[in-house]
């Protein structure tokens, strides 16, 4: 699947308000530019988007049935 097809899943699927799905396209957006980026800014987005990951933190407790 790519960004593309992602995109149009999380759209159909009405997840936009998903953090994880949105981590997901972004990480995948990030692998289709890899080749025409520098090791360093590869490097920043990726932490970027790692930071934003580790940043949900575990909001999902309690609620599992209706987020997931």
């Amino acid at each position: 699947m790519d960004s593309e097809e992602l995109a149009q899943y999380i759209e159909a699927t009405n997840s936009i308000s998903k953090p994880w799905l949105l981590v997901q396209l972004r990480l995948k957006k990030l692998q289709e530019r890899r080749a025409s980026l520098s090791e360093d800014i590869y490097a920043e987005e990726l932490e970027d988007i790692y930071q934003d990951l580790m940043n949900l933190g575990e909001w999902w407790r309690g609620i599992e049935d209706e987020v997931f």
